[in-house]
């Protein structure tokens, strides 16, 4: 983990790998979350960045690697004052996007899998999906630089 300075304001730039165990997120994310808090780059939107997370991170540890345990998820995250950037990789093969059922279908309500995509869009200002759906990339802006911009 690497704590920079960017323009005089605290950034924090960090690479971690989980094991493919769905244990593993919660200790994981509860310690992200904390560092996020201390360097200030999410007080608005703070839980829609741990939830977006919670559910990256289950997607790539259960249909992602299929919690093999010799199988890993890459985490990097960058925080800066007026954002956080998250990217999850897993070592699975990847998914089609346009084969995702949407969520929100009749037929769908009572389900009890398939509403992890459609939080991180809701709740992320950004979401991109690369490599074949291999690694997600989050984008939620804290609105701060723009709020000072406007005093």
């Amino acid at each position: 983990m690497t704590i920079a300075h960017n323009q005089g304001a605290p950034c924090l730039e960090l690479e971690h790998s989980l094991p493919s165990e769905v244990a593993a997120i919660s200790p994981f994310v509860d310690r992200l979350m904390v560092l996020f808090r201390k360097c200030g780059c999410v007080s608005q939107g703070e839980s829609d960045v741990e939830i977006a997370l919670r559910e990256a991170l289950t997607n790539a540890i259960i249909h992602g690697n299929h919690e093999n345990p010799r199988k890993h998820v890459y985490v990097r995250c960058r925080c800066k004052p007026d954002e956080v950037s998250i990217a999850v990789k897993d070592e699975g093969r990847g998914f089609d996007l346009n084969k995702i059922a949407d969520p929100t279908a009749p037929e769908k309500t009572g389900a009890v899998h398939g509403r992890g995509i459609y939080l991180m869009k809701a709740l992320m200002d950004e979401v991109r999906f690369e490599e074949g759906g291999v690694i997600v990339r989050l984008r939620k802006s804290t609105g701060k630089l723009a709020a000072n911009d406007a005093q």
